[in-house]
Order: structure tokens, then C-alpha cells, then sequence
């Protein structure tokens, strides 16, 4: 199993609105990322700084190479840039993470 993890930043104040976008996610968005494999996705938030930690796993984390190209990612994206920083197509900005350890 491959892992990934992430940073991404909220925009202060919008803490509640994230969650509930998040509790609703689509369900053709939920089916596209399983459908490449991804597993225990869970993104958590530091309230303090509004920064948000991402991690997931995958058979192979190559398989979410095309997804930014999707209809489906693209209008998640767009749905999502109110609330969070952004590159200029939308896509959130982020800093991978490097794992340093790692207990079975």
C-alpha cells in the first residue's frame, strides 16, 4: 500500500462551511476516487491555523495522475475555491508531506 499526504489551507472562518461540504461529498466524486484505488482518505484540521492535513492510501498512487483532468475534479475544485487557497485552475493549493515513519 502506498501513501500520500498533503497540506492544503482554509480560509479562516470557513471551518464549518468545509465540513459540510465534505459531508456531502458527491457521490460520483466518492465513486472516481475509489474506482482508483483510494482507501482511508481522511483530511484533518488544525483549527489554530486553518491548515488542513490530508492522507490517504492506494495500490498505486500513479492511478490519481489523471484526475485533475476530469470533468468531475475540475468542478469539485471550482465548488471548493471560495473557501481555500488556490492554484489558477482551481486545484487547491498544497505541499506534499514526507513520511519519517511509519509503525504496521
Amino acid at each position: 500500500m502506498q501513501r500520500k499526504a498533503l497540506k492544503m489551507f482554509l480560509h479562516p472562518g470557513k471551518e464549518a462551511e468545509y465540513k459540510k461540504r465534505h459531508d456531502e461529498i458527491w457521490p460520483e466524486l466518492a465513486d472516481l476516487l475509489k474506482s482508483v484505488g483510494v482507501q482511508n482518505y481522511s483530511i484533518f484540521l488544525d483549527p489554530d491555523n486553518c491548515v488542513l492535513f490530508a492522507y490517504l492510501e492506494a495500490e498505486d498512487l500513479s492511478l490519481l495522475d489523471d484526475l485533475p483532468q476530469l470533468p468531475i475534479m475540475q468542478k469539485w475544485w471550482a465548488y471548493m475555491a471560495d473557501i481555500m487557497d488556490t492554484n489558477e485552475d482551481n486545484s487547491p493549493v498544497s505541499k506534499p508531506l514526507e513520511m519519517v515513519f511509519h509503525l504496521d
